[in-house]
């Protein structure tokens, strides 16, 4: 009667090595291949690019938001006015929340990068763009309870299949270590899309449309909140949704956004 001897188990593992091996190899050569048939673009400019999206020269385009600013609205200053003195927008139309700050203006190339993540699906841009914004809010991070993405209706979050503001708030959590909660305000109406609509439109058009859900008030009650969106034109939007965590009894709720709308330098009062 034949007898199998089963092979020694180091031999297993080796075999197993091996094979992890040129699976490793081959993924790797098939990326190599790829790469050379179908390089990376910049979203920008359409040129050939190593990593993350943006070329040299167009991340050389983007403006930075830098100091000195509004302390309250993030609005960049053409002067440096001194500590605490505010723009004239703050004062004249003080918003819901705190403070905002936004990591670049919102310009021809912030604009393609925000279109490109939002109806193109370049979630790969995401990383870098959340490590920008990361940049501009240390101070509001530093602190800082919870990440909230402003939420999209559940029509328009199952046409576009993800958030974009989700998508930099899991990019700012793993740069931060502020927990993302994106299960805390809803956006309970379908509102119009804010483009094109007046300043008093754009209010009108988002009253009412968020909430925290009174079984999830209590994980809102006496923590301080970063709102997290793309972009920051009127404010409305960012607005209404500070109001209804503050009805949740939030304790603090500031606004960090990828790029923000300056229409013309803002003189300090």
């Amino acid at each position: 009667m034949d007898v199998e001897i089963a092979p020694p188990r180091s031999i297993g593992r080796h075999a197993r090595a091996a094979l992890a091996a040129c699976r490793g190899a081959w993924a790797h050569a098939a990326k190599f291949v790829l790469d050379i048939a179908l390089p990376t673009l910049c979203v920008a400019c359409r040129e050939p690019v190593e990593g993350e999206g943006v070329c040299a020269g167009c991340w050389s385009k983007l403006s930075f938001i830098e100091r000195p600013y509004c302390p309250r609205l993030g609005i960049p200053f053409v002067y440096d006015p001194g500590p605490d003195l505010l723009s004239m927008e703050a004062i004249a139309n003080p918003p819901a929340y705190s403070r905002a700050r936004a990591a670049v203006r919102y310009d021809d190339v912030a604009r393609t990068l925000v279109h490109a993540m939002k109806y193109q699906d370049r979630t790969d841009l995401a990383p870098a763009m959340g490590r920008w914004m990361a940049r501009a809010g240390r101070e509001l991070l530093d602190g800082a309870d919870m990440l909230i993405p402003v939420p999209l209706h559940w029509r328009r979050a199952w046409h576009r299949r993800y958030n974009q503001s989700g998508a930099l708030g899991r990019a700012i959590e793993r740069v931060s270590g502020v927990k993302l909660r994106g299960d805390l305000l809803q956006r309970i109406r379908k509102t119009e899309q804010q483009v094109g609509l007046s300043r008093p439109q754009r209010a009108s058009n988002v009253q009412g449309a968020f909430k925290v859900p009174a079984d999830r008030q209590s994980e809102v009650a006496g923590r301080k909140v970063i709102l997290i969106d793309d972009v920051l034109t009127s404010g409305a939007t960012v607005d209404a949704c500070a109001r209804a965590l503050l009805r949740a009894k939030a304790a603090q709720v500031d606004v960090l956004v990828f790029a923000r709308v300056v229409d013309s330098p803002k003189a300090p009062i």
